[in-house]
């Protein structure tokens, strides 16, 4: 009976003689040959059996009883631990002093922002701005673009020097230029006061150049908070040159990549252009008032930061709160009304 090539490893016989490496006779049991043709090809002929070093994982119950589950968070994919524990440790010798951190987060029509600090109890919320507050100094859309996320870092800043009393000697930049820069300490009657001093973080985001977590950064930064960081991230940046390109930033910070993008769509495809951005048009906000818009937004937020409502009027306090509750509340009833309620539905039948 003659030999023939075997099924298994016919797909080889093309192989030349120099990848013969990847040929490994130790993953082969069993007898057979190997044999070489004079064209420089391989052919295994049958009688070899291949050995995969890969076997199934056995789970029985002394692998589950040693089993750590992870935290919660992790399990459910919302909180990195490897780099929350670099946020929140702070230094020993600072003692119960807090490590403050600039949380950012984006979801699908908002921006959220806060300085968080943490305890042995939780995450304690010192301060807080969101983009749809934005409304209130007269950015009523595209609240969660590049420009929007600014100004609610810039807002959220400003509350935060307010909160604490050093707003004013703590302006940081009034004029959005792109400029690269960081708060420094200022000199006082009292001596040398440092700036109130935030870590970014920017939880599961991807910190890719340009991205929005960097908007809200800048902003904050800009409103007298220091927080450090480089300006590789933020757009225009030229990572050839290592040098950035101040204009181009400070396109994005007034929305002008947003401008752009309006004018150049409205010539390509007025349809389009009118059923994409027709909240701007029903606001009569055409791509030349865009900046104009948040400039004016910028000089509101730095005057007012705590800025209400018209219609939100006064808080509530906690006695109307209650009695706002209690008005949904299905009221019970005495023993007498139910007997009487059920004496009518009788008549009521009986009539």
């Amino acid at each position: 009976m003659g030999l023939r090539p075997s099924r298994l490893v016919s797909r080889i016989n093309t192989c030349v003689s120099e990848r013969l490496p990847w040929l490994n006779k130790a993953a082969f049991v069993g007898k057979g040959k190997l044999d070489v043709t004079p064209e420089g090809t391989f052919v295994v002929y049958e009688c070899f059996k291949v050995y995969y070093p890969f076997h199934k994982q056995v789970k029985n119950s002394a692998y589950y009883s040693r089993y750590q589950t992870k935290y919660r968070r992790r399990r459910e994919g919302k909180t990195d631990y490897y780099a929350r524990k670099r946020l929140i440790t702070q230094a020993k010798n600072k003692y119960n002093a807090p490590k403050y951190r600039l949380v950012v987060r984006f979801t699908n029509r908002d921006i959220i922002t806060q300085i968080v600090y943490s305890e042995i109890s939780g995450d304690k919320v010192f301060a807080s701005a969101y983009a749809h507050e934005l409304k209130r100094y007269g950015i009523t859309n595209g609240l969660t673009n590049w420009a929007a996320a600014y100004a609610t870092g810039l807002l959220l800043a400003r509350r935060t020097l307010k909160k604490l009393g050093i707003d004013e000697q703590f302006p940081g930049v009034e004029e959005a230029d792109g400029e690269y820069s960081l708060t420094e300490a200022v000199e006082t009657d009292d001596g040398e006061r440092r700036p109130f001093k935030a870590f970014l973080d920017v939880g599961l985001a991807r910190t890719s150049t340009g991205a929005r977590v960097f908007a809200a950064m800048k902003g904050a930064s800009d409103g007298g908070i220091l927080v450090p960081h480089s300006e590789n991230r933020f757009p225009g940046y030229d990572i050839e040159t290592e040098e950035l390109d101040a204009e181009t930033l400070r396109n994005y910070i007034f929305g002008g990549h947003v401008a752009e993008y309006m004018e150049g769509l409205a010539d390509d495809d007025e349809e389009r252009y009118r059923g994409q951005f027709h909240k701007y048009l029903e606001n009569e906000v055409e791509a030349g008032d865009i900046e104009d818009l948040y400039t004016e937004a910028h000089k509101a937020i730095r005057e007012d930061p705590f800025k209400k409502d018209e219609d939100e009027g006064s808080k509530k306090t906690k006695e109307e709160w209650k009695a706002e509750s209690k008005k949904f509340q299905k009221k019970k009833l005495t023993h007498a009304e139910r007997k009487a309620r059920v004496e009518q539905k009788i008549r009521e039948l009986a009539a």
